[in-house]
C-alpha cells in the first residue's frame, strides 16, 4: 500500500523489476488521466492549429455541425453507451491498479430504477468512474439486470471529441430532465449514479477527512419521488487516499480562490499530487491504495408527480441516516478508526 500525506525529503524510486501486469495497470491509469486531464488541453491546441491549417478547420467544422444539429441532446436522452468501450481491457487494468472493488450488502431488484448516491467525491472520482462509467468492477454481473450510467456536468459534453468518450461511457447530463428521462416508466433496471458532493466536495478530499457536502443537496430526492426511483447510498472507502491535496482551510486565500473559480466555471481546481511513473514521491499518477465501494440497501419510494417540501426533506433525512449507518457499519473494515464520524455539511 502506498501512503501519502507525509512530506518526503528524498525521491523514492520504483524498482525496475516490475511485472508486466503492474506496468499495464499504470499505463491504463495514465490513459484515464490523459482523457480527463490532458485531452481538454489537446482540444484547445487542435482549435489553435485550425487557424493555420484549412484541413483541420474543415474537420472541426463538419464535426461541430453534426454535433450541434444531430447530436446535441443525446446526453439528455439517455446518452449512447457503447458496450465494447465500457468493457475495454484497459478499464479492468485500471481498476486492478488500486484495486477498486464492489462490496454488495443487499439486492437491487431489476424491476425498479435507482438513483445511486456516490460518496465521497475525491479528487477525480476514480472509483465512481470505474464502477459506473465502465464494467471494470463487474457491477452489472454483481447486480444482474441493472444498467448503471454516470451523471456528470453538462460542460463535459461541450468539449469536441472528448464528449464522444464520455457518451460512449454512458455519461448523461446532470440536468433534472435528463435524469428523469433515464428513469422514466418505460425503462426498468436503470441506475443513475450521481456524485452528490460535486466540485465543492473535491476541495475536502483528504485521507483523514470524512466531511460530505450533502445537507442542502436535495434535488436527487425530488427526482426520486417524481420518478418512483429507489435511492441507494454507497461509500467508496479509500477514494480520498488516491491523492494528497495541499492544505486549503476554509477562509484561506487559496480556498477563497478555489471557491470563486468553482462558482464561475462549475469546476473546482484542487491542488494535489500523487506519485510519478518511475518514483513514488511526486506526480499525477494516483497512489496504489485499495478502494472498496460498499453498496447499501435501496430506499424505496412511491411515485409522486408533485412532491412537497416536507416529503423531500423526509426522504433526504432518511437517506442521510442510511448513509451514516452504512459508513459506521463498515469503516473499521477499511482501517478507519471506530471513533471517526461521517459529517453531513
Amino acid at each position: 500500500m502506498e501512503k501519502g500525506g507525509r512530506s518526503k525529503k528524498f525521491v523514492e524510486f520504483a524498482p525496475w523489476n516490475v511485472s508486466l501486469e503492474r506496468r499495464l495497470q499504470t499505463f491504463s491509469v495514465l490513459f484515464f488521466l490523459t482523457i480527463f486531464l490532458l485531452l481538454p488541453v489537446g482540444v484547445v491546441g487542435y482549435v489553435w492549429v485550425c487557424f493555420y491549417n484549412v484541413w483541420c478547420l474543415a474537420v472541426l467544422v463538419i464535426y461541430c455541425a453534426w454535433w450541434l444539429i444531430f447530436d446535441l441532446n443525446v446526453p439528455k436522452r439517455g446518452s449512447r453507451p457503447w458496450k465494447w468501450f465500457r468493457n475495454l481491457w484497459i478499464w479492468r487494468y485500471m481498476a486492478n491498479y488500486f484495486p477498486v472493488k464492489v462490496i454488495k450488502t443487499a439486492e437491487l431488484p431489476s424491476d425498479k430504477n435507482y438513483i445511486v448516491g456516490c460518496h465521497p467525491h475525491g479528487i477525480l472520482s476514480i472509483s465512481h468512474f470505474c464502477n459506473f462509467g465502465t464494467n471494470a468492477t463487474r457491477f452489472e454481473e454483481i447486480f444482474p439486470g441493472i444498467k448503471p450510467q454516470l451523471v456528470t456536468l453538462s460542460g463535459q459534453f461541450m468539449l469536441p471529441f472528448r464528449r464522444e468518450l464520455v457518451i460512449w461511457a454512458g455519461g448523461i447530463s446532470s440536468d433534472a430532465d435528463s435524469i428523469e428521462y433515464l428513469l422514466n416508466d418505460t425503462n426498468k433496471g436503470r441506475a443513475a449514479a450521481i456524485v452528490l458532493g460535486g466540485a465543492e466536495e473535491a476541495l475536502e478530499a483528504r485521507a483523514d477527512n470524512y466531511d460530505l457536502i450533502l445537507s442542502r443537496r436535495k434535488g436527487f430526492c425530488r427526482i426520486a419521488l417524481k420518478t418512483g426511483a429507489s435511492l441507494v447510498p454507497i461509500y467508496s472507502f479509500g477514494e480520498n487516499l488516491a491523492y494528497n491535496q495541499v492544505q486549503n482551510a476554509k477562509g484561506s486565500k487559496l480556498r477563497q480562490f478555489q471557491t470563486k473559480f468553482k462558482d464561475i466555471t462549475g469546476f473546482s481546481p484542487p491542488i494535489f499530487h500523487g506519485r510519478g511513473i518511475f518514483q513514488y514521491t511526486y506526480g499525477f499518477v494516483p497512489f496504489r491504495n485499495p478502494i472498496n465501494t460498499v453498496i447499501g440497501a435501496p430506499i424505496h419510494t412511491k411515485k409522486n408527480a408533485k412532491p412537497t417540501t416536507e416529503q423531500i426533506d423526509a426522504l433526504h433525512a432518511k437517506y442521510c441516516e442510511a448513509l451514516i449507518k452504512l459508513f459506521d457499519a463498515h469503516k473499521t473494515n477499511y482501517n478507519i478508526p471506530d471513533q471517526a464520524k461521517l459529517n453531513i455539511l
